[in-house]
């Protein structure tokens, strides 16, 4: 088992890893609208918040020389089902064309009261 710590993408916010390898997957931590240089969520709607979520979880995947392509699985949670459709064409442009399983779920609340939250397997 290795720790990714992917220095482009958002510093954590507690005790835990941007990603963990163990054999050919790679685990990425869920990931906010954070951004990276400013550690704040800036955009207030879904689309510009799934936008910087996808940003982040392209920089973990590129610290271990990996890419979308590589995405197998993706849980994406959200603070609220009416911003389903928003996000979803967002996830799907930032994908380019690549379509990994999915799981949607709505959830009580996010930190720093982000909008949706996404994390992923990725394999090698």
């Amino acid at each position: 088992m290795k720790k990714i710590i992917a220095n482009t993408a958002p510093k954590a916010l507690g005790p835990y890893a941007s990603a963990i390898r163990t054999g050919n997957l790679l685990f990425c931590s869920g990931q906010t609208g954070i951004n990276p240089v400013t550690n704040k969520v800036e955009a207030s709607t879904v689309e510009g918040q799934t936008l910087q979520v996808m940003n982040n979880l392209k920089a973990v995947l590129a610290a271990e020389g990996l890419g979308v392509q590589n995405i197998v699985k993706c849980n994406v949670y959200l603070s609220d089902m009416a911003n389903f459709e928003a996000m979803n064409l967002v996830y799907g442009e930032s994908l380019e064309g690549h379509t990994p399983a999915r799981t949607t779920v709505a959830v009580a609340g996010l930190p720093l009261n982000a909008l949706v939250e996404i994390e992923c397997i990725a394999e090698y």
